[in-house]
């Protein structure tokens, strides 16, 4: 039985699948089952819980969004945690108002190889 990946490995991995435009396999494979998922607003959305309310959230930001380009920096690990820049151009499909200067933060906390919490800020 081989040991969990180290948070700099998840964070390598994961951060490289994000570059590709593949977000849909960074958390496929890195997402613990128990994730937790914090955004910096209010709402339904504002914590989920578990693997597939996170992908739901994901799938209705996808259907409900643009996406121009996305571009990803990092990551950077300290401890059990690495964090990720976003810089985002996004157009908001019901009001057609377009975003090119979205800047978020994403901080990941890694435990047993896996993701359990993200908590985004921007």
């Amino acid at each position: 039985m081989s040991s969990p990946l180290s948070t700099a490995d998840v964070a390598s991995a994961f951060t490289a699948l994000l570059k590709a435009g593949d977000h849909h396999g960074a958390a496929m494979q890195f997402n613990a089952p128990d994730i937790a998922s914090i955004e910096a607003m209010e709402g339904p959305m504002s914590r989920c819980e578990g693997a597939e309310a996170v992908q739901a959230k994901g799938a209705w930001w996808y259907a409900n969004h643009t996406i121009h380009a996305v571009n990803t920096e990092g990551p950077f690990v300290n401890g059990d945690r690495f964090a990720v820049i976003f810089d985002m151009d996004f157009t908001v499909n019901a009001t057609g108002v377009r975003t090119t200067n979205s800047r978020e933060v994403a901080l990941y906390t890694v435990k047993d190889g896996k993701i359990v919490e993200e908590m985004f800020m921007y």
